[in-house]
């Protein structure tokens, strides 16, 4: 490739550092990945070849664009298309429910790190969103691109999926920085899963997976309580004279 052709492939690189990779070089070639968007040169292996290829890679690459889809598509994309799910929640929402035969790989794992600062976060954490959801205090996961890659080659269909659709945003983002071309995110989370769309292992549905603690308790004495008011409502209304006499042995204050 003559200096003429780089320049007009990479306006935006320096032509020093080109031409200082270009001619060390024995031998050049294009190469282009119409899957990848990207176009890379190759050169021989020495250390200005090495710099020059990183900066045209860098300068070239075109990123692979994330599908937002709802539960309905998602369905679609598992079935018909072949996608396979990873599942990125926490260790807790991932037991209460989740999609049988996916990959469980957690964005964010517990912390149990003995520093003071994460001592007093912890402790807020279990305090208060801790007490009411029934989650662990979590960091992000150093491992999480390297745990995927393990499972998946960069060119393998991929449904991340999350509780509320935040976190599988957020891991979709580093698994296309990484080179993962075909990934796709259910926009609100399992959340928004009609049950028996999918096969479920777990203890609850796929909806309610991310309620526990206090949420989970308030929501069993709130239903109980319905229950009990609509039972009285039937009975004052249809056995008034019956509810009158119960009222009766009410002592007043």
């Amino acid at each position: 490739m003559t200096s003429l052709e780089a320049n007009h492939y990479l306006p935006e690189i320096s032509r020093h550092s080109l031409m200082a990779g270009i001619s060390c070089c024995c031998s050049s070639a294009l190469s282009s990945r119409s899957n990848l968007g990207a176009i890379s040169l190759s050169f021989s292996n020495n250390n200005n070849g090495r710099a020059a290829r990183r900066i045209l890679r860098k300068s070239l690459r075109i990123n692979a664009e994330i599908s937002y889809v709802n539960a309905e598509e998602a369905r679609r994309l598992v079935g018909e298309e072949g996608y396979s799910i990873v599942d990125v929640r926490d260790r807790i929402q991932y037991e209460r429910a989740h999609i049988k035969s996916c990959s469980h790989v957690p964005l964010f794992i517990e912390n149990k790190d003995n520093d003071i600062g994460t001592i007093i976060n912890r402790q807020l954490h279990n305090n208060f969103s801790g007490l009411f959801y029934g989650l662990p205090f979590t960091k992000p996961n150093p491992e999480f691109v390297d745990s995927v890659r393990s499972k998946f080659s960069p060119d393998s269909k991929i449904l991340i999926v999350c509780q509320e659709g935040l976190r599988s945003s957020g891991a979709a983002n580093k698994l296309e920085a990484a080179g993962f071309q075909n990934i796709a995110c259910i926009t609100s989370g399992l959340q928004s899963v009609q049950p028996g769309w999918f096969d479920v292992e777990g203890t609850t549905e796929l909806q309610n997976a991310g309620k526990g603690g206090l949420v989970q308790v308030q929501g069993k004495i709130s239903a109980v309580l319905g229950t009990v008011l609509i039972c009285a409502y039937l009975f004052i209304t249809l056995f008034p004279d019956q509810a009158e006499k119960i009222l009766a042995l009410v002592p007043s204050s």
